[in-house]
């Protein structure tokens, strides 16, 4: 089953109740599904959106998100170059989860008063990344607002549409008891858990953002920062090679909350904790947080940023594909029957 983080936890002491937002967005769907009509295909809480009109051969996948409070790392370090980056591939790896290619982005940048420098920086990134993944800024709204941000700040939004034909969505209907699971590293926190980290790090620790991070030759700044991967290539090519039966982001809500979104009912996820060796980012914020270790599965990705599931005779050569794109694939875990969840194992 499912393991919740405990009431009191580190992440909603942090200012961030995880189980609040569940309560808030069950609240809403009902009303979300009101506006629904026949060419809506998704229900609210997918990883992506999908639309599609009648007689066509293929389905839209939209999906919006932020950078969070990762921006404060970005400010305090005076860094914004690989903000917008961030952004474009949360957003990518978002549908991609449902086999969808992306084709245009748009984003919205907020703040009390608008900073040259700092706005070139962030669109140049922004800009790198869709290039990178193929991908057309199609515009954006940038928007000045005195007394609604703090001085010197920002908040940073983007919004993305991709395609893919209907006989290739991928939605997790078809996973099945005895399919893999197969993780992808991360390159760090991404965009997530950054309230926490931030309270650990800089309140609990006393670092500061040009320390060396414990258990690493980098800076402070460089660890947090490091840019949200895109797994768009490689997940492009293992589609190619077997039949993918379900992916995940691992984002907000980590391996607990994400893989659970794309199971059917009736099926768990079992995940070997000890197949991968934690990095030490992780291993910093809960070692100095005092962090309940299943609580840390549920705020962060700890080290797997984006999975697979195939079928068992699949499973060899997904791996072997990846390690081919030097991937270091991870053979994270395994579907069983049981109630729709995760179940973490620390063997």
């Amino acid at each position: 089953m499912s393991r919740k983080a405990k009431t009191g936890s580190a992440y909603a002491d942090a200012g961030v109740d995880i189980d609040q937002m569940s309560s808030s967005l069950k609240s809403v769907k009902r009303m979300v599904k009101s506006t629904s009509n026949r060419s809506v295909l998704s229900k609210i809480g997918s990883f992506g959106g999908l639309f599609t009109s009648p007689g066509t051969k293929s389905v839209l996948v939209a999906s919006t998100d932020g950078v969070g409070t990762k921006l404060k790392v970005a400010a305090m370090a005076n860094r914004h170059t690989t903000i917008g980056r961030d952004i474009v591939n949360h957003c990518v790896n978002d549908i991609l989860v449902q086999g969808a290619r992306p084709l245009f982005f748009l984003d919205y940048i907020g703040t009390a008063k608008l900073q040259g420098p700092i706005f070139h920086d962030i669109v140049s990134g922004l800009c790198k990344a869709c290039k990178r993944n193929k991908c057309a800024v199609l515009g954006g709204e940038t928007a000045e607002m005195p007394g609604l941000y703090p001085e010197g700040e920002y908040d940073l939004v983007g919004t993305i549409v991709g395609t893919v034909e209907k006989k290739r969505l991928i939605t997790g209907k078809s996973i099945r008891p005895g399919d893999i699971i197969i993780g992808l590293r991360s390159s760090g926190l991404h965009t997530n858990g950054y309230s926490l980290a931030r309270k650990v790090i800089f309140e609990t620790a006393g670092l500061k953002i040009d320390d060396t991070f414990p258990g690493t030759s980098k800076s402070v700044a460089d660890v947090l920062l490091a840019v949200h991967r895109s797994y768009l290539g490689p997940a492009a090519r293992i589609m190619k090679k077997v039949i993918v039966r379900g992916m995940a982001h691992i984002t907000g809500g980590g391996l607990i909350d994400n893989i659970p979104r794309i199971l059917p009912k009736g099926t768990k996820a079992v995940i070997n904790t000890t197949a991968w060796k934690l990095p030490p980012v992780f291993q910093f914020i809960q070692e100095q947080g005092k962090i309940d270790r299943d609580e840390m599965y549920r705020v962060f990705n700890m080290g797997i940023g984006f999975v697979f599931i195939v079928r068992e005779k699949d499973a060899d050569t997904t791996i072997h594909a990846l390690q081919k794109m030097h991937q270091h694939p991870i053979l994270a875990g395994y579907i069983t029957e049981g109630r729709c969840g995760v179940q973490l194992t620390h063997d």
